[in-house]
């Protein structure tokens, strides 16, 4: 029987190896900080100098496994049966401004299905973590998604597509809707901490549109080995992703004119 725990174990090492370059230059002057495909997608050393610590690890001990990474794309070995997916620094806005909510996001899947999961956020000291039938785990200890009943009672987050400014399919009608009927309506500007954080019931939603693979694939995870209801909608707008307690899940879901059958 494969040993996931292992791959965990390493992928963990890997998070606090870039996490400790993430938090030498940040806030430094020496942090140099660029744009990708507009003003709103931004990219920084901490970025590259992390994904470069990780994908040399990976190489170092998994010859033979295939890289998905944020910065450099697709790396394919073979008919590899596993493949990492990686977010060096999620929330590079946040980081590029000084403020603490970024994060490592290292998922590993082994035939297709996720199997290992960690996101570490180094400045606020968060190590989320998860295997497949192993729990879901902050800083060692389980985590449970939140019990709140109504969405009058609940604190949700969202965020919005880079290409908000172009394309009117950018989230905004859903926030008008759901702002009204909910205690609390969050922006914190890291997929995969709201995610963890909606598995550790510090969130009661989330939800947002257009994300990448690697933005979420750690934390998905994470969510579902705690027990919340975690799942793509929106199929024609790349990885939209709801995360709740479940709940939440369906008033949500109606909120955002779908059901659960529709996914």
């Amino acid at each position: 029987m494969i040993n996931y725990h292992e791959t965990l174990c390493h992928a963990i090492e890997m998070a606090k190896t870039a996490g400790e370059i993430q938090l030498k230059l940040f806030r430094s002057k020496e942090l140099n900080i660029a744009t990708k495909q507009n003003d709103f997608d931004v990219v920084t050393t901490a970025d590259k100098a992390s994904e470069q610590a990780i994908v040399e690890r990976i190489n170092e001990i998994y010859p033979d496994h295939s890289i998905l990474t944020e910065e450099s794309g697709l790396s394919l070995h073979g008919d590899s049966e596993w493949e990492w997916v990686i977010d060096p620094l999620d929330g590079t806005t946040n980081y590029s401004a000084g403020l603490p909510w970024f994060n490592v996001s290292i998922g590993v899947k082994h035939q297709g299905e996720t199997v290992a999961g960690v996101v570490f956020a180094p400045r606020l000291g968060e190590l989320f973590t998860a295997v497949k039938d192993g729990g879901a785990t902050l800083n060692g200890a389980p985590i449970y998604p939140s019990e709140t009943p109504t969405l009058a009672k609940a604190v949700v987050a969202t965020g919005f597509p880079y290409d908000k400014a172009v394309n009117p399919d950018n989230n905004l009608d859903n926030f008008k809707r759901i702002m009204p009927v909910v205690r609390g309506l969050r922006r914190l500007g890291s997929a995969a901490l709201d995610i963890c954080y909606v598995a550790a019931g510090f969130l009661d939603a989330y939800w947002e549109m257009n994300l990448n693979e690697w933005d979420v694939c750690a934390a998905m995870l994470i969510a579902h080995e705690a027990g919340a209801w975690a799942e793509r909608f929106r199929p024609d707008r790349n990885w939209s992703i709801l995360a709740s307690n479940p709940t939440l899940a369906p008033a949500i879901l109606q909120e955002l004119n779908l059901t659960p059958n529709a996914l």
